[in-house]
C-alpha cells in the first residue's frame, strides 16, 4: 500500500461526503485534535515510565476518543447514527477529574505549567486541547458539528489540568504558584 495518493497535490483534502481546502475550519480543527493525540502518546509514554498505571490506562483510552472526535468533525454532514462522541465520554471524564482532584494538594492560586516531565506533557496537552476547542467553536460558527465533541475538548483540557498536578504530587513535586496571583480559587 502506498501512503500517497496524490489527490490532495492541489490543495483539497477529503472529508467523509466531500472534499474542502486543505485550511478549512473543520480541517484545522481535527487537525488540531491529531496534534494533541500526538502529545498525549508522549504523555502515555511518560506515564509508563514513572508507572503511573492508572493515568496511562486513562490516557490510552482518551486516544481513541480523539480519533472519535475528528471522524464526528470529518463528516460534511453529520449523522446522527454514525457519531461516536456522547455525553456518557463527558460524563465519564468528569468522573475521572473528580477522582483525580480530591486526592491532589489544595489550590488557591494559578501555577505555572511544569515540574516533573509528565506534569509538563500534560500542560503541552491542556494548551493544545484548548486550541482544538477554539477551533471548534470557530467551525460551529459556520458548520453543523456534534456539539459533544465541543464538550469532551472542555471537560479534557480541565483534565489535563488535574492531571498534571496529580503527576507532580506522585512525583513528590509542588506546583509552583505564579507570583503575582492573587487567591483566585477557594
Amino acid at each position: 500500500m502506498k501512503v500517497y495518493t496524490r489527490t490532495g497535490d492541489a490543495g483539497e483534502t477529503s472529508i467523509i461526503g466531500g472534499r474542502v481546502p486543505k485550511d478549512d475550519p473543520r480541517i484545522e480543527a481535527y487537525g488540531t485534535i491529531d496534534e494533541l493525540n500526538s502529545f498525549v502518546g508522549q504523555a502515555v509514554f511518560l506515564a509508563q515510565e514513572v508507572d503511573f498505571e492508572e493515568l496511562y490506562l486513562q490516557l490510552m483510552r482518551i486516544q481513541h476518543e480523539l480519533f472519535d472526535c475528528g471522524s464526528d468533525l470529518a463528516y460534511a454532514r453529520p449523522r446522527e447514527d454514525k457519531l461516536k462522541v456522547s455525553a456518557e465520554l463527558v460524563d465519564n471524564l468528569e468522573t475521572w477529574l473528580d477522582a483525580f482532584e480530591e486526592k491532589n494538594p489544595p489550590l488557591e492560586r494559578f501555577i505555572l505549567p511544569g515540574g516533573s516531565a509528565l506534569s509538563s506533557s500534560l500542560h503541552v496537552c491542556r494548551t493544545v486541547c484548548r486550541r482544538a476547542e477554539r477551533l471548534t467553536v470557530t467551525l460551529q460558527r459556520t458548520t453543523e458539528i456534534n456539539p459533544e465533541v465541543r464538550r469532551y475538548l472542555n471537560r479534557l483540557s480541565d483534565y489535563f489540568f488535574v492531571t498534571a498536578r496529580a503527576a507532580n504530587a506522585v512525583a513528590g513535586i509542588k506546583d509552583v504558584e505564579y507570583e503575582r496571583s492573587g487567591k483566585v480559587f477557594r
